[in-house]
């Protein structure tokens, strides 16, 4: 058995991830479907004050919480910056990794200096409302909140790397972005390095409700021994 702890990209929340959290759990797997501070059922705590670091340590806090040594951590697009975080700082608490379309930052890295002039754009949209959050666009699940711009903004600070830690660490890679995908140079990238896993799949960024068995095959066989 192994725990999953499901990451959600910016604006989501556990949502997104917890048709495919109750599939782990079926295969006998402990899962978590993870909602960020400020965002979602937690929006009532958005402010100014939440960034990368914030979320960092909901995923640290909830590993040790739970006393988890075995994790295998999701995220989703945005979420990839949040699970790095979180395996630098407990490496020993995570046995994989998994992106899914997500980014895969380096110590110094943010969002910002990661994605395309298109996806700043969406980090900006709304943002004169409150000065510190980002809106959801208008072609998002209507369940989609506001996300706090300061972790969109700041750039992570990594101690020792993925190198840390044990386990695979895969990438999953959507084929059906409308305009092209802004991950297409990092599959192409990890795709050439041996300690990656890589996994084009016929899907739009929205992996989890479009090629929901696909990304399970994934993750099962993430799962420690298997």
């Amino acid at each position: 058995m192994a725990t999953f702890v499901l990451v959600p990209g910016a604006w989501h929340g556990a949502w997104t991830f917890e048709p495919l959290a109750r599939l782990l759990r079926a295969h006998g797997h402990q899962a978590f479907a993870l909602t960020l501070t400020g965002v979602g059922d937690r929006s009532h705590l958005l402010s100014a004050t939440v960034n990368l670091d914030t979320h960092i340590a909901d995923v640290v806090n909830l590993l040790a919480e739970h006393e988890v040594t075995d994790a295998v951590l999701v995220g989703h697009s945005y979420g990839g910056m949040v699970i790095t975080g979180a395996a630098d700082r407990a490496p020993e608490r995570v046995a994989g990794l998994v992106y899914v379309d997500a980014l895969v930052p380096g110590d110094g890295d943010s969002c910002w200096s990661l994605v395309t002039e298109r996806e700043r754009g969406w980090y900006l949209n709304g943002v004169g409302e409150t000065g510190y959050a980002s809106a959801p666009l208008p072609f998002f699940d209507p369940r989609a909140t506001p996300h706090p711009l300061a972790s969109l903004m700041q750039a992570v600070r990594l101690e020792g790397g993925l190198e840390r830690v044990g386990g695979p660490r895969d990438f999953v890679y959507a084929t059906g972005w409308g305009g092209g995908s802004p991950f297409t140079a990092l599959y192409e990238r990890l795709s050439a390095d041996p300690s990656w896993r890589t996994h084009a799949v016929a899907s739009g960024h929205n992996v989890m409700g479009e090629a929901p068995d696909e990304l399970l095959k994934v993750l099962l066989d993430a799962a420690p021994g298997a």
